[in-house]
């Protein structure tokens, strides 16, 4: 399919801006130049018209039929500066971005419970080393020595809870990241010490073990609010991921969510069984198992 030329295009022409709908819908490098120009000529349009607003309009020629064409003209105007003489340099940078999102991420979905064999680096306290995957264009992106060690921290019982559930270890990873802002806001006790509490577990009634008392962000109504409740203290990151693997196994809710092998499923289905009030709690969960962070702190 040629890709249009919008320089010679009537702004007002329907059936072209339908037509460069249809090349956007290609992903092709030509379509995508097309549609940045056409947005900046809409950019430009808005900035005419700011001026053309600022102009008192008190003349004896002034009147809805003159401001109608002068509307007209921006229009025109704007859609000529857009593509002639390289424009104002913004079509080129949204073009640029628009290439760079046609770069199919790698499903970290495949990643696989178990190490391959291969190269891999050690976990401390742990014989189970972090399985490489394959390299993305995300790999050069740096990631602080703090999410790396987090992960180096978890991972161990991630993949042990992951045999219970039949959930990708890292897709459990990622929900402690979430939950802890990457192990940053763990749940204390009183007098400091850790909880060890990664899933934000509530102590509720059937809860007979140590507890602690922090600030929660809940969300009432779509409003998110500050609350004081009680959370589950563990030993250990082995025993809050061996009580969160018996969440989810014994709790009728998660049904759908035990074994999940897809990043979308596994967050949707958290979110659908009510485990956080967080309106956007699936999509920032799904964004972060695919996010590059956790690849690079999986991979080294």
């Amino acid at each position: 399919m040629a890709t249009q030329d919008i320089s010679n295009q009537f702004s007002l022409d329907v059936n072209g801006l339908n037509a460069l709908k249809r090349q956007a819908h290609s992903k092709s490098p030509e379509a995508m130049k097309a549609t940045a120009q056409q947005f900046e000529a809409l950019m430009l349009q808005v900035v005419l018209k700011s001026m053309r607003d600022a102009t008192p309009h008190d003349g004896m020629f002034d009147s809805e039929q003159t401001r109608m064409y002068e509307s007209m003209l921006d229009q025109q105007l704007a859609q000529v500066l857009s593509t002639k003489g390289g424009g104002t340099g913004l079509a080129a940078m949204i073009e640029k971005q628009l290439l760079q999102t046609r770069q199919e991420p790698v499903p970290l979905s495949n990643l696989p419970l178990t190490p391959p064999p291969g190269p891999a680096f050690p976990l401390t306290n742990s014989p189970a080393p972090i399985p490489l995957p394959s390299a993305s264009p995300t790999s050069a992106i740096p990631v602080s020595p703090a999410s790396r060690d987090f992960v180096s921290r978890v991972w161990p019982h991630a993949v042990s809870a992951s045999q219970t559930t039949g959930i990708p270890a890292h897709f459990m990873v990622a929900q402690a990241a979430l939950e802890t802002g990457w192990g940053k806001s763990e749940p204390r006790t009183a007098d400091g010490r850790p909880t060890y509490n990664l899933f934000g577990i509530k102590a509720g009634r059937s809860w007979s073990g140590p507890v602690a008392e922090a600030v929660s962000s809940e969300y009432v109504d779509g409003a998110m609010q500050k609350q004081v409740e009680r959370f589950r203290a563990y030993g250990s990151y082995k025993e809050a991921f061996n009580d969160y693997a018996r969440l989810l196994v014994s709790n009728p809710r998660y049904a759908n969510v035990v074994g999940s092998q897809d990043a979308t499923t596994f967050a949707r289905g958290l979110q659908q069984a009510g485990y956080a009030t967080d309106p956007l709690y699936a999509d920032k969960l799904a964004r972060i198992i695919g996010g590059s962070t956790l690849r690079q702190s999986l991979t080294g």
